[in-house]
């Protein structure tokens, strides 16, 4: 019997809730909104505290006879063609996590790309994996990475073919997009699973003019941020399961190790509906959004100085195989400035804040939510952003390393690299000493120094001259970058 996507469980479940009028002698201590301070009410809503209840012993029973979560995630997993779908309250951070464990274990190997977002950097210093890094194919023109080849993965299974699988990062935050299937096929000659960190995917099984969605591709295991690109709220992922060749008992269970014990109904609620809004709605959502995509565009393309990177810019031999044209990703090098100081503008002249930022780029993600208010109110702020480019051109700039001179030697476990023992040093005294320390600038999230890497010169020079042009780097020590944690002695 095929499942009734007409039912959102969970938000059907808290909606009984109310009207049962239940009274909790039990978490959360706010015990609907009539503990909340006041202040938080008349900002956050009675809606939100309304909607915070516990998931057992709440929203289910104690035993969750109601099956309320389980039949959520079997909804999911219909709507996108899975086998086995799984709800986080984490964030793709834990999904892509608990993937990783499910696949490979202490000590074994595992291939990824290496323009892998920090949170599976993280979880290969949680395992103690031994990275097998997977180049992406660089253009070096645009000084922009896309995700790796098949043929990519293929040779680095032939060096490591012991490896348990493979990690694969599309789309990327700027809209390219792998050869998924020629990914799986590698990986499934072998034996071996794949899985796709889709973080940025959530809208792409709603339509076919969109780039290969991972479980249509064949991908064992895909991770895919519901608040990224669809209508969930922050920290709302799932992760969807197929194959014969992981257990959904042991993802599960990795996804409980990582995971916490007092999940937030709120984004349970955020996902079951963005799965019942797209099943009955996605396809003429996505229609609508893309061609808003295509009108803003040819909008921006038109303004002087500004230029929109398509699928002409991020595909062909040697680049990405797909391409997303939601992220509109607008190259400034002729306004002679950086995304850091075009993005600063556009924040505090005219309150747009933009996806993301770098040297060259900003990118303004469009989803189904947008309309011709939203974009005529972006494409006014790039009109005064290009006509007053003059004010802008004294930005510090950025020295970006060659593809060949980004890469550093991996010389040491990520793992054991992070938890050895550490000692700071001056910026200009690191080169030619073992990093301790990630150092990632954000957005998009992407690290440029991983634990256990020897520094070398040209990605110190490039951090240096970030700094000082604007990059962020949440995560160093010193995100000023004054000093650099290194390993003692190392």
């Amino acid at each position: 019997m095929r499942p009734h996507h007409d039912e959102a469980p969970v938000l059907d479940a808290l909606s009984r809730y109310h009207e049962a009028d239940e009274l909790g002698f039990s978490p959360p201590g706010h015990k609907q909104a009539r503990g909340a301070d006041p202040r938080a009410r008349a900002v956050l809503g009675d809606a939100v505290y309304l909607g915070d209840v516990l998931a057992n012993g709440g929203l289910d029973d104690r035993l969750s006879r109601g099956r309320v979560l389980e039949r959520a995630e079997q909804l999911m997993a219909d709507a996108v063609h899975a086998e086995h779908t799984f709800f986080s309250t984490c964030g793709s951070s834990l999904s892509v996590k608990a993937a990783m464990l499910t696949v490979t274990s202490p000590g074994h190997s595992l291939l990824v790309g290496r323009d892998a977002h920090k949170s599976v950097v993280a979880g290969l210093i949680l395992s103690g994996v031994r990275p097998v890094w997977v180049e992406p194919e660089w253009d070096a023109r645009r000084n922009l990475a896309h995700p790796p080849s098949a043929a990519a993965y293929d040779k680095a299974f032939t060096a490591y073919p012991d490896a348990d699988g493979a990690l694969v990062t599309s789309p990327t935050p700027y809209g390219s997009a792998a050869d998924l299937r020629g990914v799986a096929e590698v990986c499934h000659r072998r034996g071996k699973p794949l899985i796709v960190d889709e973080a940025w995917g959530a809208h792409l099984p709603f339509h076919d003019a969109l780039p290969s969605w991972a479980m249509d591709a064949g991908a064992d295991v895909c991770v895919t941020s519901i608040h990224k690109m669809g209508s969930g709220l922050e920290q709302g992922s799932v992760f969807h399961l197929q194959g014969d060749l992981l257990d959904p008992a042991e993802l599960a269970a990795r996804a409980d190790l990582l995971g916490t014990t007092s999940p937030n109904v709120l984004l349970y609620a955020g996902i079951d509906a963005w799965r019942r809004q797209m099943v009955q709605h996605g396809h003429e959502l996505m229609d609508r959004a893309l061609e808003l995509a295509y009108r803003t565009r040819a909008a921006i393309e038109e303004i002087d100085g500004l230029h929109v990177n398509d699928a002409a810019d991020f595909c062909g031999p040697g680049l990405a195989a797909e391409f997303d044209p939601l992220p509109v990703v607008i190259d400034i090098q002729a306004l002679d400035t950086t995304g850091y100081r075009a993005a600063d503008r556009l924040r505090e002249r005219h309150h747009v804040d933009t996806h993301l930022f770098d040297h060259r780029r900003v990118s303004a993600q469009l989803t189904h939510a947008d309309d011709d208010r939203t974009t005529a109110g972006l494409l006014a702020a790039l009109r005064e952003l290009a006509d007053n480019a003059d004010e802008l051109r004294d930005a510090p700039r950025v020295d970006v390393p060659s593809p060949a001179d980004l890469r550093m030697e991996q010389v040491s476990l990520p793992r054991d690299a992070y938890f050895g023992p550490h000692t700071d040093v001056p910026l200009d005294k690191a080169e030619g000493r073992v990093a301790g320390e990630m150092i990632t600038p954000y957005p998009p999230g992407i690290p440029a120094v991983l634990p256990g890497e020897r520094l070398t010169e040209p990605v110190l020079r490039y951090l240096r001259t970030g700094v000082r042009a604007g990059m962020n780097l949440p995560d160093a020590a010193d995100e000023r970058l004054g000093t650099i944690r290194v390993l003692a002695g190392g």
